[in-house]
């Protein structure tokens, strides 16, 4: 059961930011125009979880740390592959493009959210994002973990006993995957906690009192809220 703060007798739900796309082009009805955008699944997970969800298109990152401290928590979402050039390697013929306005503006979010411990959730890109603010490298390719091209699948993931991912999730379970990239060296700091069947690393955290975790793997195409949940308890 979650207790929410009470603010003159109404119930305030934690706010929770969610980084978002920018896309050159989004179509609805006869427009065509640059836009930010996030998937509905992000925001509808953090509603699902109890929460309030806000959009944080890209900005200048030095408004990151102003941003944050209006917010309850940080998600940094998936989304394209981060520019090896910021973890000091070469570009692989499979990474795609760059998206330096997302990476600078989310690295910042996340080391603002780390300086002021507001809790952080990264998914995918935002797990993987995570490890390389804190100095971590990425394995730029993943075979076997992608069902089909646009097409979300499923596999295991194992937690590492007395992590925080496994106090939230305790059993292995299955979850909605889409991997092209993954954690290779671990950021300074950083602890894996969950695990696939072949070894790639599932899920990210720092130890406690911060609470900041990184996960692989897609929690807003999936039923189980537990890991937001988590997020909005952290931040309430």
């Amino acid at each position: 059961m979650f207790h929410w703060r009470s603010e003159g007798g109404s119930v305030s739900r934690p706010l929770i930011g969610v980084s978002t796309y920018l896309e050159s082009g989004a179509r609805w009805g006869v427009w065509e125009l640059e836009a930010a955008l996030l998937p509905a699944g992000y925001p509808r997970l953090v509603q699902r979880a109890g929460g309030l969800a806000a959009m944080l298109p890209p900005d200048d990152p030095a408004r990151a740390a102003e941003t944050v401290a209006r917010l309850d928590g940080v998600v940094v979402a998936g989304g394209p592959d981060v520019d090896p050039a910021r973890y000091d390697a070469e570009r692989s013929p499979r990474t795609g493009p760059p998206a330096p306005e997302r990476d600078a503006w989310e690295l910042a979010l996340i080391q603002a959210a780390l300086d002021s411990r507001t809790p952080l959730l990264g998914i995918c890109r935002g797990m993987q994002l995570l490890n390389v603010a804190l100095g971590g490298t990425l394995v730029q390719h993943l075979d076997g973990h992608v069902k089909d091209v646009g097409v979300f699948g499923r596999h295991e993931v194992t937690p590492v006993p007395g992590s925080l991912y496994a106090d939230v999730v305790p059993e292995s379970s299955a979850v909605p995957t889409y991997h092209h990239q993954a954690v290779d060296r671990l950021g300074e700091g950083l602890l894996a906690s969950a695990h696939a069947a072949d070894g790639t690393v599932e899920a990210i955290e720092l130890p406690r009192p911060s609470w900041a975790l990184g996960v692989q793997w897609h929690p807003e195409m999936g039923e189980d809220v537990r890991v937001m949940h988590a997020l909005v308890r952290a931040a309430s």
